[in-house]
């Protein structure tokens, strides 16, 4: 007989090079989830594609010292409903299949390719399981900074200039465009995320190298112009009554920290302050919570989404990006800035799961 609470399979890992922020991610929200009201699935995917069955343990996926959690691939393997007109998720353990769980909704942690960028969701779409966060288009758009920016551009949201080289184009045949942005510029993959591969170019000379590496992770680069000003971010959450917006939060960095840069986020905490909420005339930080719901709309988001902006010393606001699943472990800056705005950790969790469970299946 079927539990009479709900049940949530948990998704984590993936193939990006991502793959351990989403483990830390997912020892977060494992550890957030009301177990009074939900059985939990944790499925673990590997970074070679695989879906297997993984401890539940919070803790198993905490960031230590040690160094950042990461999918060990086991035996038991996960396996998705046989059809959309079936919520049994299914496991195979050497050759044999059997029932694993009838499952209500799937909470995807994944960050960057394969997982963020609207192919998990298209994976659940096909079968019709609700899941929490963004659709697959907008997944899509939010994964690529190219089309992105597009599509804030299209509802007149301000973004830097930039120059994209797409795969197989030569950055030298760019070379005029993109000294006309002028210097500092910022060489990125496209479509990455944890500032991961992120450059900043002081000087001309750094120009190949940083595309170099930048296409490590991504063959498409944008080079952008650097803006100066405070980063701030917004919290958006779009739940059963409509899309709210958290009171901004703020990344201050020292030290050797140029940007927020993958190491800052992670490790080097004692030199990278969060302020939440951000020190703002209350007039400019309700023009950055509107230009966060704006961000949001352009791309058609949902559920869950961060937008980052910069904001000039003369109140000028330029939206740099917007994450359709930032991280989410207790102390990112997503659940800390709810948390300042008066939503709890395992509030927020309970509220994304609830909104996905509103939604309905298929085409939306």
């Amino acid at each position: 007989m079927r539990s009479p609470r709900r049940t949530v399979a948990v998704l984590f890992g993936g193939r990006s090079s991502e793959h351990e922020v989403s483990c830390t991610t997912a020892g977060g929200v494992l550890g957030a989830i009301d177990r009074e009201r939900w059985d939990v699935v944790a499925v673990g995917i590997g970074r070679d594609g695989s879906w297997t069955l993984q401890s539940s343990d919070p803790s198993d996926w905490a960031l230590t010292e040690v160094g950042m959690p990461h999918v060990v691939p086991s035996s038991h393997r996960v396996l998705l409903p046989a059809a959309a007109d079936t919520a049994t998720w299914r496991r195979e353990d050497d050759g044999v299949v059997t029932a694993l769980a009838d499952v209500d909704v799937a909470f995807p942690l994944l960050h960057g390719p394969w997982g963020e960028d609207g192919t998990i969701q298209g994976a659940m779409e096909l079968v019709d399981v609700r899941y929490v966060g963004s659709g697959v288009l907008a997944s899509a758009i939010g994964m690529d900074k190219q089309f992105m920016k597009a599509a804030f551009r299209a509802q007149g949201l301000p973004v830097a200039d930039d120059v994209v080289i797409a795969p197989g184009d030569s950055p030298g045949a760019f070379r005029a465009q993109i000294e006309a942005l002028g210097l500092p510029v910022f060489v990125k993959p496209a479509r990455a995320g944890s500032s991961m591969g992120i450059s900043r170019v002081d000087s001309w000379d750094e120009l190949d190298a940083a595309v170099a590496g930048a296409i490590t992770h991504d063959p498409k680069v944008l080079i952008e112009r650097g803006m100066s000003g405070r980063e701030i971010e917004t919290a958006v959450l779009g739940a059963r009554d409509g899309v709210r917006t958290s009171m901004p939060g703020e990344i201050v960095t020292a030290g050797d920290h140029a940007f927020y840069d993958f190491h800052a986020k992670y490790f080097d905490t004692d030199h990278v302050r969060l302020d939440c909420p951000a020190v703002l005339a209350p007039d400019d930080a309700a023009r950055i919570r509107e230009f966060a719901a704006r961000a949001y709309a352009a791309v058609a988001a949902e559920g869950i989404a961060r937008v980052d902006v910069f904001y000039a010393p003369d109140g000028t606001v330029t939206v740099n990006e917007i994450n359709t699943m930032p991280g989410f472990t207790p102390t990112s800056m997503y659940p800390r800035m709810w948390s300042a705005t008066g939503v709890t950790y395992p509030e927020l969790v309970e509220e994304l799961l609830q909104a996905a469970l509103s939604r309905s299946t298929g085409l939306r």
